[in-house]
C-alpha cells in the first residue's frame, strides 16, 4: 500500500526494467539535421550582391581558367577590362551595391598565385579559401600548360592501383579510413554505455531490494536474461533511428545543403566513403556480440558489489578490454595482414573492434571474419555461463565484494 502520489520502489530506485531516456535516440539526429538545414536559412539569396564578383585580368589567359570554377561555387562572374586605374573605377560599383567585390589577377599571380580581392566586407572562411584554391589552380594549370605537362591528369591525383600478390590478401570493399577509425570508436561507444546500463540496473535492483521479491517468482539467471535483452532491444532501437538518419542526410540532406551552398561542394565526398548495406550488416553483428559479450560481464559485475564506488572499481578491467582495442585501432587500420592485427582482432573481446577496423579500412579474408563470428558466438555462451553463476548468487549477497577465490566458489556451487 503507498499513499495517493507517492512513487513506487521501482521509481524511486531509477525504475525496471531500466529506461533509456527517448532525447537520447532522438537528440543525435536532429542535431545532425539541424547542421544540414541550418545553412539553408542562409542561401545565396540571403548574401544579396556577396556572390557576384568581377575579375580583372591583366594576364590575359587565366580568367577562362578562372570563371568556370567559381560559378561552381555559386558566384556570379563578369569579366572587367584591365587599364588605368580599376580600384577607381570599381569601387563605386561595390559601394553602390552592383558588385559584391572584384579580383585583380596580375603577374605576379602567375609566378605565386597571389591575387588581390576587393571588397567592403571580408568573404567568409570558406568563400575565401575557395576562391584563393580557385586562384592558384587556374595559375598552375596555367603553368603545367605552358612546360607541355597534362595538367588535368596531374592535377586529378592520378591512380594507385594495387595488385596483391597472394590469393590471401583479398578481402572485403575498403571504404575509408574514415569509416574505420569513427566506427570502431563509435562501436566502443555504444558497447560501453549499454553493458554499463545493464551493471546499474542491476546494481539499483539489488541496493533497493526489489530483486528478492523478483527471483522469488522466476529463476535469476532468466531475470540477467531478461535484462539484457531489455537493453539490448532499446539500443538496437535507437542505432536503428541513427543509422536512418545517417542514410537520410546523406541522400537528401547533403543534395540540398549543396544546392544552396555551392562553396561546401566537398561534401559531396562524403556520401561515397558511407558504408554499403553489406557493410552495415557486420557493423551490426559486431555490435549485437560485443554487446551480449560486454553486459553478461556488466551484469555478473553488478550483481557482486553493492555501492556505486565498488561497481566502479570492479569494472576497471572490463574497461580495459574495451580500451586495449581502441588504442590498436590506428596500427590495426595502418597495416591490417600483420600476424599481430589478425591475432588481436581474433581475440573475441577485441573483435568487435578490432575486426571491425580491418574489414573497414583494409579488406580481410572473409573466412577469417566468419572464424571471429564463431569465436565470439562460443565466448557468448561460455559468458552468459559463467555470469548467470555469478549472478545467482551474488544478486542476493550483501556485504563486502567477493575476492577472487569467493567467485571461482560461487561458479562452482551455482
Amino acid at each position: 500500500m503507498r499513499w495517493e502520489g507517492e512513487p513506487d520502489v521501482a521509481e524511486r530506485e531509477g525504475g525496471y526494467p531500466p529506461r533509456v531516456p527517448a532525447e537520447g535516440a532522438l537528440a543525435g539526429p536532429l542535431l545532425m539535421a539541424g547542421l544540414f538545414v541550418g545553412p539553408l536559412y542562409r542561401s545565396p539569396r540571403d548574401e544579396g550582391v556577396e556572390r557576384s564578383v568581377a575579375v580583372v585580368d591583366e594576364t590575359g589567359v587565366l580568367y577562362e581558367r578562372l570563371a568556370p570554377r567559381l560559378e561552381e561555387n555559386g558566384w556570379t562572374v563578369r569579366q572587367e577590362l584591365a587599364g588605368g586605374d580599376v580600384v577607381a573605377a570599381l569601387r563605386p560599383r561595390v559601394e553602390e551595391g552592383e558588385l559584391g567585390g572584384f579580383v585583380v589577377l596580375d603577374a605576379r599571380t602567375l609566378e605565386t598565385g597571389d591575387a588581390m580581392f576587393y571588397a567592403e566586407e571580408g568573404p567568409s572562411t570558406v568563400n575565401r579559401l575557395v576562391m584563393r584554391t580557385a586562384i592558384s589552380r587556374a595559375a598552375l594549370e596555367h603553368g603545367l600548360e605552358q612546360s607541355g605537362i597534362d595538367a588535368d591528369a596531374l592535377l586529378g591525383g592520378g591512380e594507385l592501383r594495387v595488385e596483391l600478390l597472394s590469393e590471401s590478401g583479398g578481402g572485403l570493399d575498403r571504404p575509408s579510413f574514415v569509416v574505420a577509425y569513427f566506427g570502431a570508436f563509435f562501436l566502443y561507444m555504444v558497447i560501453l554505455l549499454y553493458a554499463v546500463s545493464v551493471m546499474r540496473a542491476t546494481l539499483e535492483e539489488k541496493t533497493s531490494r526489489i530483486v528478492e521479491v523478483i527471483v522469488s517468482s522466476m529463476k535469476p539467471w532468466h531475470l540477467m536474461l531478461g535484462k539484457i535483452v531489455g537493453v539490448g532491444a532499446v539500443s538496437m532501437t535507437q542505432m536503428a533511428i541513427w543509422l536512418a538518419s545517417v542514410v537520410l542526410l546523406a541522400s537528401v540532406g547533403i543534395p540540398a545543403m549543396l544546392a544552396a551552398r555551392p562553396e561546401l561542394a566537398q561534401l559531396e565526398d562524403l556520401a561515397e566513403v558511407l558504408p554499403d548495406p553489406g557493410l552495415l550488416a557486420l557493423f551490426v553483428g559486431f555490435f549485437v556480440l560485443g554487446f551480449f559479450m560486454y553486459s553478461g560481464l556488466y551484469a555478473s559485475v553488478g550483481a557482486m558489489c553493492n555501492t556505486d564506488e565498488e561497481a566502479q572499481q570492479a569494472q576497471f578491467p572490463l574497461v580495459m578490454f574495451l580500451v586495449v582495442p581502441i588504442v590498436m585501432v590506428m596500427p590495426v587500420i595502418d597495416n591490417p595482414m600483420s600476424p599481430m592485427s589478425t591475432g588481436l582482432s581474433l581475440f573475441p573481446l577485441f573483435s568487435p573492434i578490432l575486426m571491425w577496423a580491418r574489414v573497414a579500412g583494409g579488406g580481410v579474408p572473409a573466412w577469417q571474419v566468419a572464424l571471429s563470428f564463431v569465436l565470439m558466438a562460443l565466448a557468448v555462451v561460455a559468458i552468459a555461463w559463467l555470469a548467470g553463476r555469478i549472478y545467482k548468487t551474488g544478486i542476493l549477497m550483501t556485504g563486502k565484494r567477493p575476492t577472487l577465490p569467493e567467485l571461482w566458489r560461487w561458479v562452482r556451487e551455482a
